[in-house]
């Protein structure tokens, strides 16, 4: 700790002490820094919070919950009169009444709100007179929350065809007993829909109270009926949840302790008429979609194209993430995309209609096309994960999909067998326009790849740009610092400690070392982030993904994508831009034009050589130095406070080794020898011999290999598009990139003209001619007519040069005898 930095401290906690007892220092000023003390997150780690921070800026365990609500959380480190009366406000808008327990904490009860993501959450112990506690609230998708927090329903394809042919019996749902606080409990069924015209401002969602499967029934943690078809106009929900509730409350109240199931097709519960003949009810329903899709406005036009493989789909990290219902990691287990073995979808929605896209690839890597099978890619109409603002259809997480999207896959694909229509409103992209985005990676001792091939090495120590974009608002930062050997002794290297980005006016999102340096902290605005309860967050402007503490990927709505990865004690960076890019970024990532010779360019426009020195390299890199009053970085210790903040943000006394050492008796040597070979492997030796750790020069040799192993997965490739079998034909293979081949052929009783093969080339057409079957009849016509169709035009041409050259009729019998 600096001098001035203890002083300062010390000058903080007695002022806090005093502010303390003369007052409540943090209600309501919650994220605020007060002259005295603090009520920032940084406090804690500063040590410089007022005495009160934690009882007015609370934090609650667990965290987030699935956005159908029902979830009973505590309010930590502060403590109740048994007699307050506790309401919690979410979102500034819904109230649900709390409760104090025996151990005088708060309870709060989360309620069914129409969105994702984080939201405010403010808490009354005087019935709602005054709010003096903020704190917030993760909302979860319903699909992605841990199915150890919802009740299951056992053999959910029973539920979901219930009344179709064959397909009946009693239904069982199970749940985790402990998770509903009561002895008995209530089974109930809501419904969902969605009413008004779509996309005007009376277009709503809504889910309601339909009618109690059983109350009172012991909270055993399973539950089993036999359903019967639904009464007095209920039949006309087809969506909906089941809601398990203690028995102390009324049927159907809101905003109250529960489980849910997911959200699914109510097949169980329709009426009389679809058991009778299930695959006539859904026909019907089917073309009542189909009339009505065809009023609605054409989405497909501003849905981002599928990439054209499997490589690049899960390479695209910025704008495809995994498809949870359709996942090569777990099993590939793709009930509505057979044939499959993973899918993606896009990450943002479309901007002005909200509309998703998915795509679905094969064992061999190729997309899967509608056109080819009942398991292919589908675009959506409603976002399957929702889009901001939510709160209304389209963009209701989760049931606007279900709405436009998958009741009428039901309606024309599984309960009857009539694909045809909807695969005429939700036809694959067949990535034709697809452009892969351009990659930059930052890693070991710190070696830079810019986006257009640039390597190089820089080990300044202080705080850089490593990609700056004006024109696209995006910003991404990062620290580096000394690296240290087991021994605590330091070496003349750097390594890159923490990585802080924005874009617009998102969330900053700043990924860094953790612990010990063994694992990835992230902060939103500072704020630490946990991802134990859920791996997934939706935040303002900005998607966070971190499946585990070594991995985070952090998504933007432009495309724009960064993953972190803990590696050998150092933040391994890669960042993914769309072609949108293009020309229009500045910083130690170099310009992404296409062109490297202009990669190493500063701030003020000059351009230095790729082939320069490292000590030309090291001056380039200074040059990116950022500024206090542009940084995105957190400074919550008195050691990044000194180090950092309070110093030059490029330590101008830190000369780090420009050169690999040359010595003979290095111990070393030997390992560098072993491990470092072929491409990278003079960053690999850096490593090892300058960074004296042979894990990191391993890493490091990996590292550069991955990154060109991603260049390589996302190299543009050609796509000729899908090509239809001939009418009255027959068409073998479905892979429609360079050299491609598909075999066409005839239906017995019909005739070939055109072309029998077919192969994509390089220009993005077909070779060969269109093909086509005929009633071989009509064969000997087609021909005989072309031929006389032929001539005559022979004719024409002729006697309009002859008589431009002055050629007399006899001149023209004499062509036409002679057979021109």
């Amino acid at each position: 700790m600096g001098p001035h930095a203890g002083h300062a401290l010390t000058f903080i906690l007695l002022l806090s002490c005093v502010v303390t007892a003369l007052g409540q220092a943090c209600e309501g000023r919650c994220g605020d820094r007060l002259e005295s003390c603090s009520c920032h997150p940084t406090c804690a780690s500063l040590k410089t919070c007022c005495g009160d921070y934690k009882v007015y800026c609370v934090e609650t365990q667990p965290y987030s919950g699935s956005s159908f609500g029902g979830t009973d959380f505590t309010i930590l480190h502060a403590t109740f009169n048994p007699a307050s009366q506790i309401v919690c406000r979410f979102n500034n808008a819904v109230d649900t009444v709390g409760y104090v327990d025996e151990h005088r904490r708060a309870h709060c009860i989360s309620p069914l709100l129409y969105q994702t993501g984080w939201v405010p959450l403010h808490i009354s112990a005087d019935n709602g007179t005054t709010f003096t506690q903020t704190g917030a609230w993760l909302l979860v998708h319903t699909g992605k929350l841990n199915a150890g927090f919802k009740a299951v329903l056992e053999n959910a394809t029973q539920w979901q065809y219930y009344g179709t042919p064959n397909v009946g019996g009693p239904l069982k749902m199970e749940w985790n007993s402990s998770l509903v606080k009561a002895e008995t409990v209530n089974i109930e069924l809501w419904g969902y829909s969605e009413t008004g015209e779509p996309y005007s401002e009376a277009w709503q969602g809504k889910w309601e109270y339909l009618y109690s499967l059983a109350t009172r029934q012991p909270n055993s943690g399973a539950f089993s009926f036999v359903p019967q078809p639904a009464q007095h106009g209920f039949s006309a929900w087809e969506l909906g949840s089941v809601r398990i509730s203690p028995s102390t409350y009324s049927d159907g109240m809101w905003n109250v302790h529960a489980l849910w199931t997911e959200d699914h097709a109510l097949a169980w519960h329709l009426g009389q008429e679809f058991r009778q003949n299930s695959a006539a009810w859904a026909l019907e329903k089917c073309l009542a979609w189909d009339a009505l899709e065809g009023r609605l406005p054409n989405f497909l036009e501003e849905t981002i194209d599928c990439p054209c493989t499997l490589a690049q789909a899960r390479a695209d990290t910025g704008r495809f993430h995994t498809d949870y219902g359709c996942d090569l990691e777990k099993g590939s287990v793709c009930t509505y995309h057979p044939g499959s073995v993973h899918c993606v979808r896009a990450i943002n929605a479309s901007p002005k209609y909200g509309a998703g896209q998915q795509c679905c690839y094969d064992h061999s890597g190729a997309q899967v096309l509608t056109a080819d099978s009942i398991g292919g890619s589908t675009p959506d109409r409603a976002h399957d994960w929702g889009s901001p603002p939510y709160r209304r259809p389209p963009r209701i997480p989760g049931v606007s999909h279900w709405v436009y999207d998958v009741l009428s896959f039901y309606y024309c694909c599984l309960w009857s067998d009539h694909c045809q229509y909807y695969f005429k409103h939700r036809p694959s992209s067949d990535c034709r326009s697809y452009r892969s985005p351009r990659s930059g990676a930052v890693f070991g001792d710190p070696h830079f790849i810019t986006f257009d091939g640039v390597t190089y090495s820089f080990n300044g120590k202080g705080e850089y740009s490593l990609v700056v974009s004006e024109s696209r608002g995006l910003v991404i930062q990062g620290r580096t610092a000394p690296v240290s050997l087991p021994d605590e002794t330091t070496v003349n290297a750097t390594k890159l400690s923490a990585v802080a980005m924005r874009e617009a006016s998102s969330d900053v999102i700043e990924v860094r070392l953790g612990g010990v340096g063994d694992r990835l902290e992230v902060l939103q605005n500072q704020r630490a982030l946990s991802f134990t309860e859920q791996s997934w967050m939706d935040l303002t402007g900005v998607f966070v993904f971190s499946p585990n503490p070594n991995n985070v990927t952090v998504m933007f709505p432009s495309g724009a994508g960064v993953e972190l990865r803990l590696i050998e004690g150092t933040v391994t960076t890669t960042v993914l831009l769309p072609e949108d890019f293009h020309g229009a970024t500045l910083g130690m990532l170099g310009k992404m034009n296409g062109d490297p010779a202009d990669d190493l360019t500063t701030p003020d426009g000059q351009t230095v050589s790729i082939q320069s020195t490292p000590q030309e390299l090291f001056e380039f890199g200074s040059h990116w130095a950022i500024a206090n009053e542009s940084s995105l970085l957190t400074y919550d210790s008195d050691y990044l406070l000194d180090t950092y903040f309070y110093a030059p943000r490029h330590d101008p006394s830190f000369i780090p080794a420009f050169s690999i050492p040359d010595n003979e008796h290095d111990p070393l040597k030997e390992q560098a020898s072993k491990i470092c070979s072929g491409d990278g492997d003079a960053y690999c030796r850096y490593d090892v011999l300058v960074g004296r750790s042979p894990a990191l020069g391993n890493a490091t040799k990996i590292s550069y290999l991955s990154h060109l192993a991603l260049v390589d997965d996302l190299k543009p490739v050609v796509s000729c598009g899908h090509l239809s079998p001939p009418a009255n034909g027959k068409k073998l293979g479905t892979r429609y990139l360079v050299g491609a081949t598909v075999n066409l052929s005839c239906d017995e009783g019909y005739g070939m003209t055109g072309s029998a093969q077919r192969t994509c080339q390089e220009n993005g057409l077909w070779s060969g001619e269109t093909t086509t079957c005929v009633v071989p009849d009509n064969i000997t016509g087609i021909v005989v007519g072309s031929v006389i169709g032929g001539i005559a035009l022979i004719l024409i041409v002729t006697t309009l040069i002859l008589k431009h050259r002055g050629k007399s009729t006899a001149d023209l019998d004499m062509v036409v005898s002679e057979g021109f």
